[in-house]
């Protein structure tokens, strides 16, 4: 589905947010590039979205900040996770694997679905 427009179902930016940083400290557009390359342009970030979670996340102390200069000699905000962020991100990356898992299960099923619709009826 490359190039489509995805919209986030609620909760995942954070997490979105938390992995791309989970590898060292990043900048707001690094974390934003992160995402759209990671997920081949299917889920691009508003910039508005991307600073509101980033705030969000560090206000929750789940992210911490500091100045630091780009590849491109500009300053900017480097966040990167905290020792919490860290737990956060395990936690929220297991509950949203079984949520997916369990809604292929779901999406993949319609004539288990029929069978038990039909059993139940």
């Amino acid at each position: 589905m490359p190039g489509a427009d995805l919209d986030l179902l609620r909760g995942t930016l954070d997490l979105l947010v938390l992995r791309a940083v989970s590898a060292g400290p990043q900048h707001g557009f690094g974390i934003a590039q992160w995402i759209a390359q990671v997920t081949q342009d299917d889920l691009r970030i508003d910039d508005g979205a991307l600073y509101t979670s980033l705030h969000r996340l560090e206000r929750r102390s789940l992210l911490k900040s500091s100045w630091g200069i780009t590849d491109k000699n500009r300053k900017a905000k480097y966040y990167q996770l905290t020792a919490a962020g860290r737990d956060a991100l395990a936690r929220d990356t297991a509950q949203w694997t079984a949520y997916a898992a369990a809604m292929f299960r779901v999406l993949k099923s319609q004539k288990e679905a029929i069978r038990l619709l039909e059993r139940m009826g």
